[in-house]
């Protein structure tokens, strides 16, 4: 079947669901990481599988990590050390077979200035690191161990670290995803491909253990849907559908800056908050020519809602750390935008739990990088408490859209070629719209046809689709406000051809 997803697509699979007679396998409540990951889990085994979301694919906590893939090292603190191995073993499996054109290598520095016992921390920490990549089986050209770097080549991968008192630095390597909000695209588009229908939009009432009723939120009209087990994975707000599925909402704020004002790091940079070595503030290098600043662990509580998306307390605390290691401090004025942290907590050491009741399956908390893991046992799940017929879990085999025989050509945008991978020449070939390389807003890199491939390949049904979940144009508003007029025009273009 075909990847595409789009609102004629989207159409067809809600008459076909409406129609159906017999029930599905698996209906799947939640268009998050979790549920896009065990709709392809299932339906590449085989199984009849339908994903309802109510808003956006990525519409919750799914697109606000700070995009790293860890290796699960600060686990260490709590002593859960098969969580540890586990983030490592499913980084290097995302890194290596299911996204690496989503996934590259992201190299840190911890500058030191401090005391010897402050080094020695960060030293053990980043050693540390070295023995996860090998038991991970994480190959050494794709992550090279840590190292100590002078203070020369720490101000060349990170222009404005402080100079005054710089012995050097610790260095180590980590996974960056290019977007968070893009993968769970790509998990969407190749289940789809296996052959489950997925529709946003649509909204999941009354559940029970064996359906729910189905409500088009574009047409208002509803319709009830059978299944042999569902499957919620609502994030959250999973605790509407289960009383018993409890997240504890993570805190924290990110701050989102423009990279040239640290003078185009080609690293991330991570601080030390308080005294430990495992609490950090990091500056990390991202897409669109920016840069986001965050906590790297979310243990932090959450001071505002998710709403308002921007603590001031979060953003003092975070300025004040990062600024005792930049040479020209930071201030508010240098923020372009906020997004609040991703993380909801079903466990103190970030473990998903997954409930049964009936032939219900509840899956909440856990972490971005462990998504796919997660899954399978939510799968593994289903398959029990419905007795169904099913295959083995391939997923740790089978790339996702885009990741298989990708190589950049000179002739398109780098940045796209991480965006879309093997389907990025098909990003342009396939443009209906005028001026396909054309940037969508000057000093946006962002072209035109990326805007028609979101709405005819990737699902997106309206313009705050593309501009806050395909393309993440819209983390900084004044970005959004110069992109809406043109992105607009295409999108109603685009929609109305389909």
């Amino acid at each position: 079947m075909t990847t595409s997803l789009n609102a004629a697509r989207r159409r067809a699979d809600l008459a076909a669901l409406a129609d159906r007679e017999s029930p599905l396998d698996l209906l799947v409540i939640g268009g998050g990481v979790t549920g896009a990951g065990v709709a392809l889990d299932a339906a590449s085994r085989g199984l009849r599988v339908a994903l309802v979301e109510a808003n956006d694919l990525a519409f919750g906590t799914s697109r606000w990590s700070n995009k790293l893939l860890h290796s699960g090292l600060s686990y260490l603190t709590t002593g859960h050390l098969p969580m540890v191995l586990e983030c490592a073993r499913e980084r290097r499996i995302l890194m290596t077979a299911i996204a690496p054109h989503l996934v590259s290598p992201l190299r840190h520095v911890y500058p030191l200035y401090g005391p010897e016992p402050r080094a020695m921390r960060v030293r053990l920490g980043t050693s540390l690191a070295k023995g996860l990549r090998k038991a991970s089986g994480t190959p050494y050209e794709l992550m090279p161990p840590p190292a100590r770097i002078d203070a020369l080549d720490t101000i060349r991968l990170f222009p404005e670290v402080r100079r005054e008192g710089l012995r050097g630095a610790r260095s180590s390597v980590d996974g960056q995803l290019v977007d968070d909000a893009r993968l769970v695209v790509g998990l969407a588009r190749t289940a789809a491909a296996f052959g489950a229908s997925v529709c946003t939009c649509t909204r999941a009432e009354n559940v029970t253990d064996y359906g729910a009723r189905l409500v088009d939120t574009l047409t208002g009209e509803g319709f009830d849907v059978y299944a042999r087990t569902v499957v919620n994975a609502a994030g959250r707000w999973a605790e509407g559908i289960d009383r018993e599925a409890v997240l504890e909402q993570g805190g924290g704020t990110h701050l989102v800056v423009d990279a040239a004002r640290l003078g185009n790091p080609v690293a991330g940079l991570s601080v030390p908050l308080g005294e430990t070595a495992s609490d950090l503030v990091s500056i990390l290098p991202a897409q669109l020519g920016r840069a986001y600043i965050g906590f790297t662990r979310g243990d932090f509580p959450a001071v505002g809602s998710v709403e308002s998306q921007r603590s001031s307390s979060d953003i003092d605390v975070l300025l004040s750390v990062v600024n005792t290691a930049l040479q020209v401090p930071l201030t508010p004025a240098d923020i372009l935008g906020t997004f609040p942290g991703g993380s909801d907590l079903a466990d103190p050491t970030r473990r998903h739990r997954i409930r049964l009741s009936g032939t219900m399956v509840s899956v909440v908390g856990g972490t971005l990088t462990t998504y796919r893991r997660r899954a399978q046992e939510t799968v593994d799940a289903a398959i029990t408490v419905g007795d169904l017929a099913a295959g083995p879990c391939i997923t740790e085999t089978t790339p996702l859209i885009g990741a298989s025989g990708f190589a950049p050509h000179n002739s398109l945008p780098a940045s796209a070629f991480a965006r879309y991978g093997s389907e990025t020449a098909a990003v342009f070939e396939r443009a209906t719209v005028a001026a396909p390389h054309d940037q969508i807003a000057p000093g946006i890199d962002v072209t035109r046809a990326e805007i028609e491939f979101a709405v005819r390949h990737e699902g997106a049904l309206c313009v705050d689709d593309v501009l806050d979940r395909r393309t993440r144009i819209g983390l900084v508003a004044a970005d959004a406000d110069a992109a809406r007029h043109a992105v607009t025009d295409i999108v109603t273009e685009t929609l109305a051809a389909l």
